[in-house]
C-alpha cells in the first residue's frame, strides 16, 4: 500500500489536474485482479503482486490510466455500445476495454510519466491516435492479437461489464451519481482554469463536461433511430450476425442484413439574432450528433444560413468548421441545400425568427430552439411575431 500511495502522489505531481480524481478513488485489495482495474463506483481494485512488479513511476501511470477510464465514463459508453450492438460476450467485452485504452493511451503518457509495460496504442492495429472508443470499435479488428491481449482487463469502469471480484452499487466506499458527477466537475474546472497544462483530448473532455446533457441529444438520438429504422432505408450485409435463413441452407453461412448508418445534414443560424455563444453551443451539438451515429464524421455535414445557405461542409472537426453569417434570417435556402445532399435527418438550430419552408422535407426534421424572450422579433415592425415551427418538425429548446 505503501508503494502504491507513492505512485498516486506521483501522478498528482505530473498530472496535477487529475488530482480530484486520483484522491477519489478507493484501494480494494484483491489477489485475484490481473493487475489494476476499476468499476463504475470508483473503486480500484489492485493485485499485490502486480504493484510488487511495476516501478513506482509506471504505477503513477496506471493510477492515471484506470481513473481516465471513469472520467472520461467508459462505462457507460461501453454499456450503450453492447446494448445498441448486441455485442456481448467475453470477445466483445475485450474489444471495447481495447478501444477504451486506445482512447486513453495515445495521450496521457510522457512528461514525467512513463508509459507503462503493456500499455496498448492505436499503432497496434495500424490506426491513427485522437479516435474515441466508438470510432476505434468501429474499425479495429482482433485478428491475430486476441490471445496475446487476454490479459487485458480494466474492470467494469473500462467496458461496462462487471466482473466477480467488484462489490457492486450496494458495496462499501463507492461514490454516488452525483459525487461521480462532482468529480467529474472539479476536473474539468480545473483543466479549464489552467488549458496549457492538459493535452487537447482532455481541454476537449473539460469543455464537454461543461455543457450539460441537454434533452435534446436524447430526441436527436430518437430521430436518427427512426430514420434507420425507416422503410426503404439502405442496408449492408454483415456475419456479425449470421442470417435466420442459414438453417434452410446447410453448410452455408448467410450474412444477416445491418441498417446503413444514416447520413445527417445540419443547418446552422448564423444570422445576427444568434449570439456567439449559441453558436458555440450549436458546434459542441454537432460534435455531439457526431456522436450519435456512431462517430462517423464522414455521415455529417454542416450548412450555415442567414439570409442565403452557404456550401455544404463535411465534418472533420467540430472545431474547425467556420460558421458564415451576420445577416438576416431565411432557412429555407438552407433547407433547400441540405435537401441536395438527400440526406436521411436534417436538423435546424436556429432561434426560430426565420420563415419555414411550406412543405415537410422528404426526410425527419429535428429543430432545436435557442431560447428568446417573449417580445417582438422586428424592431421596425412593433407587432411582427415569428412564425412557430412547423408542425412536421421535432422542436425541443437548446439551454
Amino acid at each position: 500500500m505503501e508503494k502504491l500511495l507513492a505512485a498516486r502522489l506521483h501522478a498528482v505531481k505530473v498530472r496535477p489536474y487529475l488530482a480530484a480524481a486520483l484522491f477519489a478513488l478507493h484501494v480494494v485489495e484483491d489477489r485475484s485482479v490481473p493487475t489494476m482495474a476499476v468499476d463504475a463506483y470508483w473503486r480500484c481494485y489492485v493485485s499485490p503482486a502486480f504493484v510488487a512488479l511495476m516501478p513506482v513511476e509506471e504505477l503513477a501511470g496506471v493510477w492515471v490510466h484506470e481513473v481516465s477510464h471513469l472520467l472520461r465514463d467508459h462505462h457507460g459508453r461501453g454499456e450503450r455500445y453492447a446494448r445498441e450492438h448486441e455485442a456481448h460476450g467475453p470477445g466483445e467485452r475485450l474489444r471495447r476495454n481495447i478501444a477504451a485504452d486506445f482512447e486513453i493511451n495515445d495521450d496521457i503518457y510522457g512528461e514525467g510519466l512513463p508509459r507503462p509495460t503493456g500499455a496498448v496504442l492505436p499503432s497496434l492495429l495500424g490506426l491513427d491516435n485522437g479516435l474515441l472508443m466508438e470510432e476505434y470499435l468501429r474499425t479495429a479488428s482482433l485478428s491475430g492479437t486476441a490471445a496475446e491481449l487476454a490479459w487485458l482487463d480494466c474492470g467494469g469502469g473500462a467496458d461496462g461489464q462487471a466482473r466477480p471480484w467488484e462489490l457492486g452499487p450496494d458495496g462499501a466506499h463507492g461514490l454516488s451519481r452525483q459525487q461521480r458527477d462532482a468529480v467529474r466537475f472539479r476536473v474539468a474546472e480545473g483543466m479549464r482554469g489552467k488549458p496549457g497544462d492538459a493535452p487537447e483530448g482532455w481541454r476537449r473532455w473539460a469543455d464537454e463536461a461543461f455543457h450539460p446533457p441537454q434533452p435534446w441529444r436524447r430526441l436527436l438520438g430518437a430521430a436518427v433511430r427512426s430514420a434507420v429504422g425507416a422503410q426503404g432505408a439502405g442496408a449492408n450485409h454483415s456475419y456479425r450476425r449470421p442470417s435466420r435463413r442459414s438453417a434452410s441452407v446447410p453448410g452455408v453461412l448467410l450474412p444477416s442484413l445491418r441498417p446503413a448508418p444514416p447520413r445527417v445534414c445540419v443547418v446552422i443560424d448564423t444570422s445576427g439574432s444568434v449570439s456567439d455563444a449559441e453558436l458555440g453551443t450549436a458546434l459542441l451539438e454537432v460534435a455531439a450528433i457526431s456522436r450519435a451515429v456512431g462517430g462517423r464524421r464522414d455521415l455529417v455535414s454542416v450548412i450555415s444560413c442567414d439570409a442565403a445557405a452557404g456550401i455544404a461542409v463535411p465534418l472533420c472537426r467540430a472545431e474547425r468548421i467556420e460558421l458564415i453569417g451576420g445577416g438576416g434570417t431565411d432557412l429555407r435556402s438552407g433547407f433547400e441545400r441540405a435537401l441536395r445532399s438527400r440526406p436521411d435527418v436534417v436538423v435546424a438550430l436556429t432561434d426560430g425568427q426565420t420563415p419555414w419552408p411550406s412543405a415537410a422535407p422528404s426526410c425527419r426534421t429535428v429543430v432545436g430552439l435557442f431560447p428568446r424572450p417573449m417580445r417582438a422579433a422586428d424592431e421596425d415592425d412593433s407587432g411582427y411575431v415569428p412564425d412557430a415551427p412547423p408542425s412536421w418538425a421535432r422542436v425541443v429548446t437548446i439551454g
